[in-house]
């Protein structure tokens, strides 16, 4: 029996076993999805989003070997902590977007990881880069990308994908990047990234610097009206850091200042005429976790990145 009809046989039984009253909270809280395929899904998605460079300019590595070098440390600095599930199964791959109008990184099922420049020009020291590094490397290691489209849109999606099947990889690339993840998904994501960097010499609640920062806009992007509030997201960052008793303080400004000098310094992409980079729209832009279109605002954000607007399917 193949890992798709297992799969398959498994929704079955979810529902036999659950009543109609409870059968959408278990949906919600189940990932029928094999993990054995979420690296080759993620590969997939990868070389989907490589292969249109005119919406994700990919940052060449030569002539900015010590910029991936830097942003790599920072990941393997939080995978080498012990506490992130699949570390050595995930791919764990770092790519550079070239687009400074997008404050924003996602990271694909798989641990494929894309960061925009943007983001990095945004934020004032390495440790805030590392909270949000953290945040995404949680959402990919608690599998919360393969639970969101496995509702949308169905495991067969996600299986086609996973084997190549053309038709069905550039839709789940698609649902992948604008993908919206639930409150909880963002709060726990929150906390492991605190949990991620308590080991190391950071200061663990570093991706509460990211929140200030977008809290301290003089127009907050709308994003946040679908995500848990700011100020609460600060709050609790702050004191899973404390109830850790996480001792790190270090935030390495002064070489995050040097690196940020380095971005300056990488030349605007090459678009093909007719096209353009895209614009400084909502990073959540698309469906959010209840189906409902996403609002739009200035791009800044953890947990998607830009996206067309994906239809909800009803999970098969």
């Amino acid at each position: 029996m193949n890992s798709l009809n297992k799969v398959a046989l498994l929704v079955g039984g979810l529902l036999f076993i659950n009543g109609c009253s409870t059968l959408k909270k278990t949906w919600n809280e189940a990932n029928v999805f094999p993990v054995s395929q979420d690296v080759e899904l993620g590969k997939q998605v990868y070389d989907e989003i490589l292969s249109n460079p005119t919406e994700y300019p990919i940052v060449p590595e030569a002539g900015n070997e010590e910029l991936y070098s830097y942003v790599r440390g920072i990941v393997k600095k939080i995978l080498n902590t012990g506490k992130v599930n699949y570390s050595t199964q995930f791919a764990w791959k770092v790519s550079l977007v070239n687009n400074e109008k997008i404050q924003n990184a996602f990271a694909t099922p798989g641990g494929y990881i894309f960061v925009y420049t943007g983001l990095m020009k945004f934020l004032d020291s390495e440790d805030q880069l590392a909270g949000v590094l953290a945040h995404e490397i949680a959402h990919a290691a608690q599998r919360h990308s393969t639970r969101q489209l496995t509702k949308i849109l169905g495991v067969q999606a996600l299986a086609d994908a996973a084997f190549g099947k053309k038709e069905t990889i550039k839709q789940v690339a698609t649902a992948v990047v604008g993908l919206q993840f639930s409150r909880d998904h963002e709060t726990e994501a929150d906390s492991f990234s605190v949990k991620y960097l308590c080991p190391t010499s950071y200061n663990a609640a570093g991706a509460a610097g990211f929140f200030k920062k977008i809290a301290g806009q003089p127009t907050p992007p709308q994003w946040l009206s679908t995500h848990p509030n700011p100020s609460n997201r600060i709050k609790n960052i702050e004191n899973k850091s404390i109830a850790l008793q996480c001792s790190g303080k270090d935030t390495y400004q002064t070489r995050y200042t040097q690196i940020k000098a380095l971005i300056t310094k990488i030349p605007p992409p090459t678009i093909p005429q007719g096209s353009q980079l895209p614009k400084n729209t909502n990073a959540n832009q698309g469906k959010d976790s209840s189906g409902k279109p996403a609002p739009t605002g200035n791009q800044s954000g953890t947990g998607a990145a830009p996206g067309t607007k994906l239809e909800k399917k009803k999970p098969n």
